[in-house]
């Protein structure tokens, strides 16, 4: 095994086990929410019933600090429904609930509307916006709607842009590859077969995420890579077995290195055929989108 790929198996495991990394972004979904967590908690007083459905998580937000654990909670509540269009935010009364200071309220709050789950305006207040002004692209946001009631949909449409995305930037990073990237790349197909011998699907899928993300970058093209962390999020909230990429299995491993080995050879042809064929690999994905016309 390279040193490489044991690094990253060993990182791995430490975060699996809870030993996450400063600035490492732990997902805990809404959906593994706890009974406890969701009934009998106090309500605002004074607010909407419903905005005391979720208590502190303290223990499922580990490692974002209290403001990131209020951004992850309160968005969770907006997207998952909890908190509906136009419902008022009243930052004395979140602050009091959730036990933080005004400017933690305050910076979450700017935060949540930079991704466009709320408005804040002179003598109307913090308002819920409707699903229309979200930005659905936002990697967080798409974190939020996979583990709740729209997962579904957040799923289906994560595969129809990866199948938009991916293939046009594997035939573009043909001709585009430097050596060290192209190594790089090499080195995350050794580290995914090293990681499926062993059964450790967690750094599996995180020397995935990171095939995908460099596939991506070596395009060339500025505005695809800007869509590079739509690729990562859809491939650290895919539940289930939606493309070849979601689970460790021989054949995803073939094709990834077929896409390697296209990209050494400048083939941008085989390339984006190999990409096809990966996000291809379960029946599952060829309900959702068409296979590609023959010419």
């Amino acid at each position: 095994m390279s040193t490489l790929a044991h690094t990253m198996m060993t990182a791995a495991r430490a975060a699996d086990s809870g030993l996450v990394g400063p600035g490492e972004l732990d997902r805990y979904p809404y959906a593994e929410a706890s009974v406890a967590d969701r009934v009998g908690t106090p309500t605002w007083e004074g607010a909407d019933p419903e905005l005391g459905r979720v208590g502190r998580r303290t223990a499922g937000s580990r490692g974002r600090g209290l403001h990131g654990q209020l951004v992850q909670q309160l968005g969770q509540m907006i997207v998952s429904g909890d908190l509906g269009a136009d419902r008022p935010l009243v930052p004395e009364e979140i602050g009091q609930r959730f036990e933080v200071s005004r400017t933690v309220v305050r910076e979450s709050l700017r935060v949540l509307e930079a991704k466009g789950l709320v408005s804040a305006r002179p003598n109307v207040g913090t308002r819920v916006r409707p699903v229309s002004d979200w930005n659905l692209l936002d990697p967080d946001i798409i974190e939020w709607r996979a583990f709740g009631p729209q997962r579904d949909d957040q799923r289906r449409e994560l595969s129809e842009l990866r199948w938009t995305i991916e293939p046009l930037a594997a035939r573009l990073a043909a001709g585009h590859g430097r050596d060290d990237v192209q190594q790089r790349l090499s080195d995350m197909v050794e580290i995914m077969g090293h990681a499926m011998g062993q059964g450790d699907v967690l750094t599996f899928s995180r020397a995935d995420a990171e095939f995908h993300s460099l596939l991506i970058q070596m395009a060339g093209n500025r505005m695809l890579e800007h869509l590079s962390g739509i690729v990562s999020a859809a491939l650290q909230v895919s539940g289930g077995p939606v493309t070849g990429c979601d689970r460790p299995t021989e054949t995803s491993l073939g094709q990834h290195g077929r896409i390697v080995d296209a990209l050494a050879a400048g083939d941008g042809a085989a390339a984006e055929a190999a990409m096809r064929q990966l996000l291809t690999v379960h029946p599952e994905v060829e309900r959702v989108v068409p296979a590609p016309r023959e010419h």
